[in-house]
C-alpha cells in the first residue's frame, strides 16, 4: 500500500478544504469537459497533483499536456507551475511533521537537495513579484502609525528580521513572537492607523488567523506572507504575497520568505531616504556609545578622536 493510499484511509486533504478551494476557482461559465477531467484528477489525486509532472496529470485525466496548462489558467493561475506550487503547499499543510519527512525521503545528500530547493524557490520569487507588490506593502508600513508583524515558531525568524531592519529604516515596526497572550494584548491595541503583517507557512496558527481578522475588523490594513492562500487568512488581507516554503525534510524552508521581507525593507528604505538616513546614523551613534561592536568603523573612531 502506497503513501497516498494510506492517506485515503484517514483524514484526506479534501477534509482540509482542498476540494472546496479548487472548485471555488472554477469560472462561472464552467470548464470544458477535458478541463473538468483534469480538475477531478486534482481533487481525487492530491499527492500526484502536488508532485507529478504535467505529463503524469495528463495521463491520469486522459488528456494532453496542453489541456493541463489551460486548466491551470482557467483556474486563475499563470500556468501549471504556479498552480502546482500552491497545490503542494496545501497538500503538505495537511500532513504531520513525520509525514512530511517521509514524503521527502530520498536517496542522496539531503544537504545538497536543500540548497537546490532553496535556489529554485528564490528563482520563483524573483519571477513572481514585481515592484508594485513590494511597494504596496512598503508604502503601507511607511504611512502607518505602527506595524505589527505576527510570526511564530520557525517563521519567527522571518518576522524578527523584517521588524528589526524596518525599525533601523526609521519606522515603528515590531514583531510578536512570544505566544498567544502577547499577541492578544497587542491585537487589542490595534487601530485603523496601523498595519498588520501576518507571516505563516505550512500549517496556519489559529492565533494568526484570529489576529488578522480582528485587525481587519478594527480597520487596520492587513497583509499576509504565506505559501498558500488559505481562505481563513486571505479574507482579512488586502494583499497576499505567496512564496514557496517547501523544504526537503520535516520543516519548511524560510529562505524565500526571508528574501521577500528583505526586499520589502529595501523598498521601505527608499520611501523616505532622509528619514532612513537619520535613523541609521542615530542607531550607529548609539551602538558606539554602548560599545556593542567588537570592531567599530574607522570613521567612527576618527570622529571620536576629533
Amino acid at each position: 500500500m502506497g503513501y497516498g493510499e494510506r492517506r485515503q484511509e484517514g483524514r484526506s486533504v479534501a477534509d482540509e478544504g482542498f476540494e472546496e478551494w479548487l472548485r471555488e476557482r472554477t469560472p462561472a461559465r464552467g470548464l470544458r469537459p477535458k478541463s473538468a477531467s483534469v480538475l477531478e484528477v486534482l481533487v481525487s489525486h492530491p499527492r500526484q497533483a502536488s508532485f507529478g509532472s504535467t505529463g503524469d496529470l495528463a495521463k491520469l485525466a486522459g488528456v494532453n499536456v496542453a489541456t493541463v496548462t489551460r486548466t491551470a489558467q482557467a483556474l486563475g493561475f499563470a500556468g501549471w507551475p504556479a498552480l502546482q506550487q500552491e497545490l503542494r503547499a496545501r497538500y503538505l499543510s495537511s500532513l504531520s511533521a513525520p509525514q512530511v519527512a517521509e514524503e521527502h525521503h530520498s536517496a542522496g545528500s539531503p544537504a545538497s537537495a536543500s540548497l537546490r530547493r532553496d535556489l529554485d524557490s528564490l528563482a520563483l520569487v524573483n519571477r513572481r513579484f514585481d515592484d508594485e507588490d513590494l511597494r504596496a506593502v512598503a508604502e503601507a508600513v511607511a504611512a502607518a502609525g505602527r506595524t505589527v508583524v505576527i510570526a511564530d515558531g520557525s517563521y519567527a525568524a522571518v518576522g524578527i528580521a523584517f521588524a528589526h531592519n524596518a525599525r533601523l529604516a526609521g519606522y515603528d515596526v515590531h514583531a510578536v513572537t512570544a505566544g498567544d497572550a502577547e499577541l492578544a494584548n497587542v491585537t487589542a491595541k490595534i487601530t485603523s492607523d496601523d498595519v498588520l503583517v501576518a507571516i505563516s507557512f505550512w500549517r496556519l496558527y489559529e492565533s494568526t488567523v484570529r489576529a488578522a481578522n480582528e485587525a481587519h475588523d478594527r480597520g487596520a490594513r492587513v497583509f499576509a506572507i504565506s505559501d498558500a492562500a488559505s481562505p481563513a487568512l486571505t479574507a482579512a488581507a488586502e494583499r497576499v504575497l505567496m512564496v514557496p516554503a517547501e523544504g526537503v525534510t520535516f520543516f519548511p524552508s524560510m529562505t524565500a520568505g526571508m528574501a521577500l521581507v528583505q526586499a520589502i525593507v529595501a523598498q521601505l528604505a527608499a520611501v523616505d531616504p532622509a528619514r532612513t538616513g537619520r535613523s541609521i546614523e542615530a542607531a550607529e551613534a548609539m551602538w558606539s556609545r554602548f560599545e556593542l561592536l567588537h570592531r567599530r568603523p574607522t570613521g567612527a573612531r576618527r570622529a571620536e578622536d576629533r
